[in-house]
């Protein structure tokens, strides 16, 4: 059985496939309950809602017997770090590059779990991260590869660039030995940090991590951030590209997962013009969609003000008069980077006396104080 699911598995596109029983993860529900009580998730509720189910597979069903994690691929073809020195372009996380893997990976999972049932009888249920379950430490106790310092898992074949996705069983399946922890004495992952997430070793603070600033985070950026992002406008993949374990990582094989050009680099100045209809159509079946226009041009935003580019100055300032708060008070931001102090006080007085929004007037108020103090 084993076998048969190996060969149905690497047959739809899977790279690795392994299986773990559920009660593997035993010391993870301690691990979530730490980071819970620390409010290291942020605005992120639905972890502690879901922290329950997501501590322990038993609990999200009862039947299952065996967990079957499956790993794809997704190796980018060039360096995610090159593009953080191009100020007029922004950077996208290199799992957003593509098509939606949650897509492309559900539908591969259920292949292979149609095949598992109709041989074993058993019943199944897939899985692929919009569920409570806790795919890395699962995949680790698998022997996929391990939890790196900067929590992500990291394989000795893969390096950093695994999807994964999990078939639950009620079949019994001989279980495969845990992958051990191959970091040693290594920190790059940590050092490299812009924002200073890692307050420890393996030990992540959601609050000050650029993903979940640009993804997760629904409203302004916190000031203290907004330098350290750069031009990152979806996620970041600096702790995970500079992982020396990735010298084994090998480029993407799915077709669907590879990185569309348009969005490996896309210039800043043609990001500001997107309106809901044009966001819609340059992000169709890409997770960058799923964030919303004025989240993405809040983050496009906070990348111009970190340009240095005055040609940006135009779009930014057409944006003061967006029909979203969010969107304005990050213009705000952005042209005071951008403006010298005069222009930016000249701004001032012709769009703050029309606001209306206490969060953008406060924007403005501390954009002008900024600038006095230069």
């Amino acid at each position: 059985m084993r076998d048969f699911i190996a060969r149905e598995a690497a047959a739809v596109g899977f790279d690795v496939c392994r299986v773990v029983r559920p009660g593997a993860i035993e010391n993870a529900p301690a691990k979530l309950k730490r980071f819970l009580a620390d409010n290291f998730h942020g605005t992120m509720g639905w972890m502690a809602e879901t922290a329950e189910r997501r501590g322990d597979p038993l609990t999200l069903w009862p039947d299952v017997k065996s967990i079957i994690m499956l790993g794809m691929n997704y190796g980018p073809e060039h360096d995610p770090l090159a593009v953080l020195a191009e100020r007029d372009r922004g950077a996208i996380s290199v799992y957003a590059q593509n098509r939606d893997y949650h897509d492309v990976v559900k539908g591969k999972l259920k292949q292979v779990a149609g095949k598992l049932a109709a041989r074993s009888g058993a019943e199944v249920k897939v899985f692929v991260d919009t569920a409570p379950v806790m795919e890395k430490p699962l995949a680790a106790a698998a022997g996929i590869g391990w939890q790196g310092k900067h929590t992500n898992l990291v394989s000795r074949e893969f390096g950093s660039w695994l999807f994964l996705g999990s078939i639950f069983t009620a079949a019994e399946l001989e279980s495969d030995l845990p992958e051990t922890d191959h970091c040693g004495s290594c920190h790059a992952c940590l050092d490299i940090c812009p924002t200073k997430a890692f307050p420890a070793p393996y030990r992540l603070d959601a609050r000050r991590c650029i993903s979940y600033l640009t993804i997760e985070h629904k409203g302004p950026i916190p000031h203290e951030f907004r330098q350290a992002i750069g031009n990152r406008i979806y996620g970041c993949d600096d702790c995970l590209s500079v992982c020396p374990w990735n010298k084994f990582a090998r480029t993407v094989s799915e077709a669907k997962l590879a990185q569309r050009a348009e969005l490996q680099a896309p210039h800043l100045a043609d990001l500001l013009q997107l309106d809901d209809p044009a966001f819609r159509l340059f992000f169709s079946g890409s997770p960058v969609k799923r964030i919303g226009r004025d989240r993405f041009v809040r983050n496009v935003l906070i990348a111009a003000g970190n340009s240095g580019e005055a040609a940006l100055v135009p779009r930014c300032e057409s944006l003061l008069d967006d029909p979203s708060a969010l969107v304005r008070g990050a213009a705000i931001w952005a042209l005071s980077r951008l403006l010298l102090p005069q222009a930016f006080a000249g701004c001032a007085r012709e769009h703050r006396a029309k606001e209306t929004d206490q969060d953008v007037i406060a924007e403005w108020d501390a954009a002008s104080r900024a600038g006095d103090k230069e």
